[in-house]
């Protein structure tokens, strides 16, 4: 029997730093985070080791819509691969765990904002018009450096509907 080369697990605080670095190497790729909110959120990151080594995370965060709770978004974070573990099935493992775990909220939909939408096509999202996901945009593409406008930024947005 086959046994794959990783092993996925929670993330816990002792992984905080190792996480940061990762983020921090894919930073063309993906929005920074400061140490602070990756330690507040910790319990929202699932993580990838090889041989002990931390090579992979992902992380959710859940956007309210206000006055509507039950249409909560929940947008998917953070999906990183130290590239010489890449082509091993990592990045998928991390987020079919991601949706595993939020598929229990019963989210509206799962957003991701993305620079790879073949990958995310794979796993059932589709690409939608960055105007259907605002709310995502005044709360955290505002604030992104990398980019003049959301608008522009040539992130995809795309979502997937769990049980759908």
């Amino acid at each position: 029997m086959n046994q794959r080369p990783y092993s996925l697990r929670d993330a816990t605080l002792s992984d905080a730093e190792s996480i940061f670095e990762l983020i921090q190497q894919h930073r063309d790729d993906l929005v920074p985070r400061p140490m602070g909110d990756i330690v507040a959120h910790i319990d929202r990151f699932v993580v990838a080791e090889v041989e002990g080594e931390l090579v992979g995370c992902a992380a959710y965060t859940v956007l309210p819509e206000i006055g509507a709770p039950r249409h909560a978004t929940v947008e998917v974070q953070s999906v990183a691969v130290r590239s010489q573990c890449r082509r091993m099935g990592i990045g998928r493992a991390l987020v079919q765990r991601i949706l595993s775990r939020v598929a229990a909220f019963q989210p509206a939909e799962v957003l991701v904002l993305t620079f790879a939408p073949e990958f995310f096509t794979s796993l059932g999202f589709h690409e939608i018009p960055k105007t259907q996901v605002m709310h995502k945009l005044y709360s955290g593409c505002i604030n992104c450096t990398k980019h003049a406008n959301p608008f522009t930024c040539p992130e995809k947005a795309m979502v997937c509907r769990l049980g759908a």
